[in-house]
């Protein structure tokens, strides 16, 4: 598999490459130099496949070249070993496509698990790695517990104080060993910016091994193509003939995952880019400037971020297939609109939390009569429980992988968004 640069076309790597580096040159991301294509007649016999041997076959297509698909099979079973996502119905036209139930949650337990099977895979000469990574909520757990104990990889995630739920907080930053967390007093593009900076200086990156997790790492974006083709396999003939898929979006990786499954080949009609107030990209698709605010804070915090990383893939992509940005769908939802959807949800008898109803009330409000609809359900109502219970004046249950966590210590260190600080921080051993 051979991977560009999206800064400089000239920088091509292969896909190991690309997994250990995250970032190229002046911090751009890698794509893909060939784009596959499944015929409709392959399509159908993948779909009848159970999910790790579908999910083999699609990854095989990318990264078939450099992990045989023998072996790619054996990482995939390890990484995607929990329950698979479930699909569950709203109404008639709409359904809720849960991805939360791995390890920590979040669907990000996806590709941070595949993410961690790669670099076990092409680390053949047992090289020291540094993981930096910056979440907004649920990336953190999700890469801590994937790395969570293995040799030679140190892990360390930057996350804003404050502003993550407690219980996000205490799924990843309660583990200590190899994982080390640190509250950045600031907003999530402040932890963002400080990851770039970091990969910005060369004699740092090579000092420490540097890598990122974050959905800019090709490996988990690649892993989260599969669950789009467990979406549609669930799906009647009918269903799939005009399917809208609403996402919520912050980095915009789990779009562009949507929208790479579509150039394979799953014919989705459209996709809605879901955001909170953080509507960076909606304001752009609506007046052509991009014109990022200041982040600010929501009930759905895993969106709160104006500075989506994966944005220039997804205009590359459409570059690539020629595809009109016009028929990206696209809105923001208010937190109080995200109030009023989770207690319309509630009263429909879906207990949700805000990510999740803000993709609901965007394809609530543009689906048409002869659409289906699925939104994405990105992670545990539990991970929000103060929030949700004072919404919907109701108790939730605690799955075991939270109640485990929220009696112990936090192990976090806390500093301003302030590189030198960062770098002397990194460069302990």
């Amino acid at each position: 598999m051979k991977l560009y640069n999206l800064k400089n076309h000239n920088e091509q790597v292969n896909f190991e490459t690309a997994v250990k580096l995250g970032l190229g040159q002046k911090q751009g991301l890698f794509f893909p130099v060939e784009l596959p294509i499944i015929t409709p007649l392959e399509l159908l016999r993948i779909l009848k496949m159970d999910f790790i041997t579908r999910s083999t076959e699609i990854l095989s297509k990318f990264i078939s070249s450099e992990i045989s698909k023998e072996v790619l099979y054996e990482h995939v079973k390890k990484a995607f070993s929990f329950s698979k996502p479930l699909k569950v119905c709203i109404n008639k036209n709409i359904s809720c496509f849960e991805l939360f139930h791995g390890p920590t949650l979040a669907f990000k337990d996806f590709g941070a698990r595949f993410m961690a099977q790669m670099i076990l895979s092409l680390n053949k000469k047992n090289e020291s790695f540094t993981i930096l990574t910056a979440t907004s909520g649920d990336t953190g757990a999700a890469v801590a517990h994937a790395f969570y104990g293995m040799k030679n990889i140190r892990v360390i995630i930057l996350y804003p104080k404050g502003k993550i739920s407690v219980l996000q907080e205490q799924l990843f930053c309660t583990l200590g060993k190899n994982i080390k967390t640190i509250s950045i007093n600031g907003s999530f593009d402040d932890c963002q910016k400080l990851v770039k900076k970091a990969f910005d200086d060369k004699k740092l990156k090579e000092s420490i091994g540097l890598n990122s997790a974050n959905s800019i790492n090709i490996s988990r974006l690649l892993a989260q193509i599969c669950y789009y083709f467990e979406a549609f396999s669930l799906l009647s003939e009918e269903q799939r003939k005009n399917l809208v898929i609403a996402v919520p979006c912050g980095n915009f990786g789990n779009l562009t995952a949507g929208l790479l499954a579509k150039s394979l080949g799953l014919s989705i009609k459209s996709f809605i880019a879901c955001t909170n107030d953080n509507d960076t990209v909606p304001r752009f698709l609506s007046s052509g400037r991009w014109d990022p605010q200041k982040t600010v804070s929501t009930i759905s915090n895993a969106m709160d971020i104006s500075r989506p990383n994966n944005w220039p893939r997804i205009e590359e992509l459409f570059r690539r297939k020629k595809w009109d940005l016009k028929e990206l769908r696209f809105g923001s939802v208010s937190d109080e609109i995200t109030k009023e959807t989770l207690k319309e949800l509630f009263q429909l008898g879906y207990v949700s939390e805000p990510h999740a109803a803000i993709a609901y009330r965007l394809l609530r409000d543009q689906l048409k009569k002869d659409e289906f609809g699925l939104f994405l359900g990105t992670a545990h109502p539990s991970k929000f429980k103060n929030t949700v219970e004072k919404i919907l004046e109701n108790n939730i249950l605690l799955p075991k992988e939270l109640k485990n966590r929220t009696n112990l210590p936090l192990l976090s260190y806390n500093i301003n968004p302030d590189f030198n600080k960062l770098k002397e921080f990194l460069l302990e051993k």
